[in-house]
């Protein structure tokens, strides 16, 4: 695997998987409860994808409190609060110096390979483009520069990755591209992600027993 070398910190923004605060647009067709353990598997499987890449940190930026889902390796440090931009900004801040990559925990089929070379590539940024028009991923290769080029970039809308890039680019930064991922936000979203997650999956598997309940 030709993985990151361990000069970047990986960030996972999250949220606590509590029923009825996360995935609720799961909802129907599945109940809080299972949409809240989908929401969950998604997190666990997402750390255990970026406890394979070699890092210099490994930081989870949490809204809530951790959980017996947390593996070791990871700082816990809680979000800023304000609009998911300014989260953004707050969890590239507690970065040492260095490249930073941040990622989400909605993408369950994230892999170690996809984020192969990031922080070592001699960019000085990494936009992975969602399909919903969004983004999973952004890395600095300065992460004190992310308030000037992520502050006020519309959130949660069909052209916020569009933006994001724009923003990278008008900045200045050479930008790569990494790979476009389907977030899970509908049941539509779910069933499409867990026939691309890696085997042995917890999304996958959490939805498929689900799914026999259904029977």
């Amino acid at each position: 695997m030709t993985a990151a070398s361990g000069r970047a910190t990986l960030l996972v923004i999250a949220k606590e998987p509590v029923p009825g605060r996360v995935k609720t647009r799961l909802t129907p067709p599945y109940t809080p409860q299972e949409a809240a353990a989908l929401a969950e598997a998604s997190l666990r499987d997402t750390l255990d994808a970026v406890l394979r890449v070699p890092a210099r940190r490994r930081i989870l930026v949490l809204d809530g409190e951790p959980g017996r889902w947390l593996p070791r390796g990871f700082d816990v440090v809680p979000q800023v609060s304000g609009g998911l931009d300014e989260r953004i900004v707050g969890a590239f801040a507690v970065c040492d110096d260095g490249p930073a990559l941040l990622v989400g925990m909605d993408t369950p089929q994230l892999t170690a390979d996809l984020l192969a070379g990031v922080g070592e590539d001699g960019h000085d940024a990494w936009l992975g483009p969602a399909a919903d028009g969004g983004f999973w991923a952004l890395g600095l290769a300065e992460p004190s520069r992310a308030g000037s080029v992520v502050r006020g970039v519309p959130m949660s809308t069909d052209r916020t990755g569009a933006v994001q890039r724009r923003r990278l680019v008008e900045a200045g930064l050479t930008v790569r591209d990494l790979p476009l991922l389907r977030d899970v936000d509908t049941a539509t979203d779910a069933a499409r992600v867990a026939g691309l997650c890696p085997a042995g999956s917890r999304f996958a598997a959490a939805l498929a027993s689900f799914a026999e309940v259904a029977r």
